[in-house]
């Protein structure tokens, strides 16, 4: 809580309670200022001391208004008054009170202190035959100490209340950027699958659309051939892009994923596309399906870069390992058999590598890849394959 911040507009609480407070205020004085025949407890004071006296009393109980802009100064000043007069103890602990809860307890606990001292002085002006000084004395120091206490319990618990708001606001901004940046996390890998998939159909879809424009001598049955892939390529990306809509759309799922076992069919696909794709395996034993999902979309990857990079290239996939030596998986393939194919207007070069690497680096392996000496392209990855 601030101490020292701008005092709000008061509202009709706030009204209600300072009308209550003046009105407690003046209903003390009256009663300090009854005087009682058969208890004569005050000297006799001049008509006209009296009269100073009830309007200093007022003053005081009209200054209460302004405890919550002024708390420490009225405080102060109806403690001091106090000393010297007993109609404005109703409006001294009412100061006493709101100083506590409006200021730091440090601030309360001096002006307290105070206030102790102006009993002292008033129990020894205004002494009572009927009560000792020492009871007198104690019984106001006490009356003011379960004020100022009572006023502290507030402070600290509009301080803790305060606290948790500020908590339960902190919390809320948490939890909203948590969810923007799991949002976010799977927008991104949602476009990683995105890619992977429909890249790999699409560039099947070029190979042999390309085929058939810079080839209008081919037979009958090469044509027929060709447009058979042409279909069933443009019917499986059609397919896999329902699949990544539906997992979107649905509230629990997650997207259906390849493993080892469809290695084979994936390279026999980029066989058929005239890219003549050797397959070399050298592995045994279960491959964990983490590691399997990686690897197949490292040799999807690579195929889709050697039919847009180097159509037709002699391309070779190792995929070799053990369980604790690591999986290795690899793409090589030779120089293009003719000139490379534009790849300028934005067709995305380089964003493939860039997410295949954060996959890779997502499952605790690592990626090479670059140029060879016999003027093709390599590609290499390695995986954990725990025991």
């Amino acid at each position: 809580m601030n101490a020292m911040a701008v005092p709000r507009r008061r509202g009709a609480r706030d009204w209600i309670v300072d009308s209550s407070a003046f009105l407690l205020a003046v209903l003390f004085a009256l009663m300090g200022a009854a005087e009682f025949p058969e208890f004569p407890t005050e000297p006799v004071l001049p008509v006209w001391l009296r009269g100073v006296d009830a309007l200093l009393t007022l003053l005081a109980c009209l200054s209460l208004w302004w405890r919550r802009r002024w708390p420490v100064q009225i405080a102060v000043a109806l403690v001091l008054f106090s000393a010297v007069s007993g109609m404005v103890s109703g409006a001294m602990l009412i100061a006493l009170f709101s100083l506590a809860v409006h200021r730091p307890p440090r601030t309360s606990l001096a002006v307290y202190g105070l206030s102790v001292g102006a009993a002292f002085v008033n129990s020894a002006l205004w002494s009572d035959p009927h009560a000792p000084f020492l009871v007198l004395f104690l019984l106001g120091a006490a009356l003011q100490g379960a004020v100022t206490g009572w006023g502290l319990t507030v402070h600290h618990r509009r301080e803790l209340v305060e606290s948790l708001r500020d908590r339960a606001v902190h919390a809320e901004t948490e939890a909203r950027l948590r969810a923007e940046h799991a949002q976010h996390q799977v927008r991104e890998a949602m476009a990683r699958e995105i890619h992977d998939v429909l890249g790999h159909r699409l560039s099947l879809l070029s190979v042999h659309a390309g085929a058939l424009e810079y080839r209008p001598d081919a037979s009958a049955e090469e044509v027929a051939r060709s447009a058979k892939v042409i279909r069933e390529s443009a019917h499986q990306a059609l397919q896999d892009l329902r699949e990544v809509i539906g997992v979107l759309r649905a509230p629990v799922g997650e997207l259906p994923q390849p493993t080892m076992a469809d290695l084979q069919q994936l390279v026999e696909e980029a066989d058929e596309a005239g890219a003549r794709v050797e397959f070399v395996e050298g592995y045994s034993g279960a491959v964990p399906e983490r590691t399997g999902r990686a690897a197949y979309r490292i040799v999807q990857e690579g195929l889709t870069n050697v039919r847009k990079h180097a159509p037709g290239a002699d391309t070779r996939v190792l995929v070799r390992g053990a369980p604790g030596d690591g999986l290795l998986v690899e793409v090589r393939n030779g120089p293009s058999p003719g000139p490379e194919p534009d790849a300028t207007g934005g067709d995305g070069r380089g964003q493939g590598l860039a997410g295949l690497a954060e996959r890779v680096s997502l499952a605790s392996g690592h990626l090479e890849h670059g140029p060879d000496a016999g003027g093709g392209w390599r590609l290499s990855a390695w995986l954990p394959w725990p025991v």
